[in-house]
């Protein structure tokens, strides 16, 4: 029997839907290629003002590292975790442009490039959230979603020269136009389930969406005939997953606030950083959980930020102590103030794990990268930065290691391999200088 065509779609009553990717579809011989990327999710979480590395760096490396102290709150998803250690943006460096580096931290961060030193005529370049949203965005509801919990100036003069949108945004649509970051939950919550369409509108698209797989049902029993119990019992699961796709688009447009999921949010931004961190987690895992979309920024705190944690037992501002001159008071509290960062990811990690899908979870089927493209912040150093990834990238990504290079390796690298791991593949991204390789064992 000849292979069905990759183009092939269900047609009935002037409605057309698309097939899943199908055995039947594809020769034998080509399954030796990953597995098939539809759905997998992205997500890049910036912490504030770099880490303190002796305690953030596991002491060992490969399967049987053991978590630093730093990290000691992931214990429950340790499995699911990719330390790298070595990676590097050089980009962030001084180099002819002196003072500045938390403007050039957050502007190169998912960009992997260099932002022109101005207030008035900011450049650096699209971030790879946005890349991905171009190329993918049309297939959810929103194509990314960006969310922080410090308000930003997106005008004006902040860091040494460097114009004040810098410090504020990590997500780039253009070189020269940042993504604005939302920090009222509940404005979030709204943009993802609130109705945008007139009531006829809304009955119209109601009627199609509800309808669609009874227009193609005859097309459907045909080619099915065609199919073996694999296929069938793919096309089963898709129907299935359309249907609750359908339902959750009919859910999202109407306007009655019934019919979003259940969350309770207060009226303004929470002063309490811990509610108000959870809440954007809690907000993050709801919009993967619903294909509302598959991509997402969060900014902890703005690059730079100046807030204070009394609550965990530190006096003094997180910048202010950032430059901490090896002294072991601010040593110390710089590390609580990580450590309380990496309570609140364990937190939505965990939780993402919890939420099933298919015969995995969501964190499985996400990648989650967590750093700054500072290091050690009273150096202001930008190689051996802190990151951390998280979930499995359906099956892509093999985690439960501690990865460290011997040599400088640009971040921009694992940009370029988590695009391919959303089906956007590119040449380069940024700086980089290829793909990340160990991202597999």
């Amino acid at each position: 029997m000849n292979p069905i065509s990759r183009r092939a779609i269900l047609k009935g009553l002037g409605a057309t839907m698309a097939l899943p990717v199908l055995d039947a579809m594809v020769p034998k011989a080509a399954w030796a290629a990953p597995e098939m990327l539809a759905g997998n999710r992205m997500a890049f979480v910036y912490i504030p003002n770099g880490a303190i590395m002796e305690d953030w760096t596991p002491a060992t490396v490969g399967k049987d590292f053991k978590l630093s102290k730093t990290m000691s709150p992931l214990n429950e998803v340790r499995s699911d975790l990719l330390v790298l250690s070595g990676m590097a943006h050089d980009l962030a460096r001084a180099k002819n442009d002196g003072a500045g580096d938390h403007a050039r931290d957050s502007a190169v961060f998912l960009t992997g490039s260099r932002p022109r030193k101005s207030d008035s005529d900011i450049h650096v370049g699209q971030s790879v959230d946005q890349m991905a949203a171009e190329k993918i965005g049309q297939q959810t509801r929103l194509p990314s979603l960006e969310l922080g919990t410090e308000a930003g100036r997106q005008a004006g003069k902040c860091d040494s020269g460097y114009g004040c949108a810098y410090q504020s945004n990590i997500s780039w649509k253009t070189a020269t136009t940042p993504m604005a970051k939302e920090i009222n939950p509940k404005a979030v919550f709204e943009r993802m389930f609130g109705g945008d369409l007139d009531p006829r509108t809304q009955a119209k698209r109601a009627f199609y969406r509800k309808s669609i797989l009874d227009f193609v049902a005859e097309d459907t029993t045909k080619l099915t005939k065609q199919l073996g119990s694999s296929d069938k019992q793919k096309m089963d699961e898709y129907f299935t997953s359309v249907r609750e796709i359908e339902e959750r688009i009919a859910r999202a447009g109407e306007q009655q606030p019934t019919e979003a999921p259940k969350m309770t949010l207060p009226d303004g931004v929470p002063s309490d950083f811990v509610t108000h961190v959870r809440l954007m987690y809690d907000l993050m895992l709801l919009a993967f959980q619903t294909d509302t979309t598959r991509i997402c920024t969060l900014m902890l705190a703005n690059s730079g930020s100046n807030r204070t944690y009394k609550e965990i037992g530190v006096p003094e501002a997180h910048h202010q102590i950032s430059h901490h001159k090896s002294e072991p008071e601010k040593l110390k509290w710089l590390q609580m103030i990580d450590q309380h960062m990496m309570q609140q990811f364990a937190y939505f990690l965990k939780r993402m794990k919890e939420t099933k899908e298919g015969s995995g979870n969501l964190l499985a089927h996400s990648m989650i990268m967590y750093g700054c493209s500072i290091a050690d912040p009273n150096r202001h150093a930008h190689d051996n930065l802190p990151i951390l990834m998280a979930g499995g990238g359906k099956g892509t990504i093999d985690t439960g290691r501690h990865v460290k290079f011997d040599k400088e390796v640009p971040l921009s690298n694992l940009f370029v391999s988590m695009l391919e791991r959303m089906n956007v593949n590119v040449d380069s991204f940024g700086d980089s200088t290829g793909k990340l390789k160990q991202l597999k064992a």
